[in-house]
């Protein structure tokens, strides 16, 4: 009915595509990702952070249709936005599809403002003297913003096109509408490339503190080893069943081998307690 072209409707049903924009004769089709922050308790998945789903819009002179992939795409306040502004919706198609844009790069914004929260959570937690570092948790959300990434930067390109006089579906009054969508694209892609270099760094962190955490606690073990090696030499020794050996039927024997180990133990703690192994 519309003469969409065959390969985009494949695209539209199918999903699991790429944010791109395609020109068919003289109709757009463009793709859209869409993400949701679910969080840490989200009971589909016990690591899932961000949800992701896609909006495919194709676009001709009188139209405008939308097939949507993912609980969270819904553009029930796009459409209500849209009659609510009977001078916006005048201009066209173009403006329906920078309403829609909008809404998704918004909402890019809103689930990174979260992820910023999260990752400055897991930053107090690993440089806090005395935390217990969860570097699962941080792999887990390096992973997700990884997938925030692959979401969101591929589409930089097509709202630049939009900008740029790409198609003539999209007149010069809309054109400046998606310049202020492309502002919004390159602040969301510059946050999500400092979350990566952050989580980076955060990953080195904790696997710092682990390393010397293990240190510390074999310098520990080893100072305690060295201290019950004395007395265990020592009666090692005397324990031998030999008829000839040095005070053995001495009277005081028994409490100077006593003296000897106390003394050589604390001696010892003493030394391992000044140079912080204990």
């Amino acid at each position: 009915m519309f003469g969409l072209h065959e390969l985009a409707v494949e695209d539209a049903v199918q999903a699991h595509q790429r944010p791109k924009l395609e020109r068919y004769d003289d109709k757009l089709f463009m793709v859209l990702k869409t993400v949701r922050y679910v969080g840490k308790s989200h009971p589909a998945g016990e690591n899932e952070i961000v949800e992701t789903g896609e909006i495919m819009v194709f676009v001709g002179a009188d139209f405008v249709i939308t097939v949507r992939h993912g609980d969270h795409s819904s553009l029930r306040d796009v459409r209500r936005k849209l009659e609510a502004d009977p001078e916006q919706l005048a201009l066209g198609p173009a403006a329906v599809l920078h309403a829609i844009a909008d809404h998704v790069v918004d909402s890019y914004l809103e689930v990174t403002e979260a992820i910023e929260d999260d990752i400055d959570l897991m930053e107090s937690d690993v440089f806090a003297p005395r935390s217990n570092v969860d570097s699962e948790q941080i792999y887990v959300m390096k992973r997700e913003v990884l997938e925030l990434r692959r979401a969101v930067v591929p589409l930089g390109g097509p709202v630049r096109k939009l900008t740029e006089g790409y198609s003539s579906l999209v007149p010069h009054e809309v054109r400046s509408y998606f310049r202020d969508v492309d502002d919004h694209m390159v602040t969301v892609t510059e946050r999500i490339a400092g979350f990566n270099e952050l989580l980076t760094t955060l990953v080195d962190a904790a696997l710092a503190k682990i390393t010397m955490r293990q240190n510390n606690d074999m310098r520990r073990i080893t100072a305690y080893v060295a201290i019950i090696s004395v007395p265990t030499m020592i009666a090692g020794i005397y324990g031998m069943n030999f008829d000839f050996m040095p005070e053995l039927h001495w009277s005081f024997g028994y409490p100077m081998v006593w003296t000897v180990i106390v003394t050589i133990c604390l001696v010892l703690f003493r030394v391992f307690r000044k140079n912080e192994w204990l």
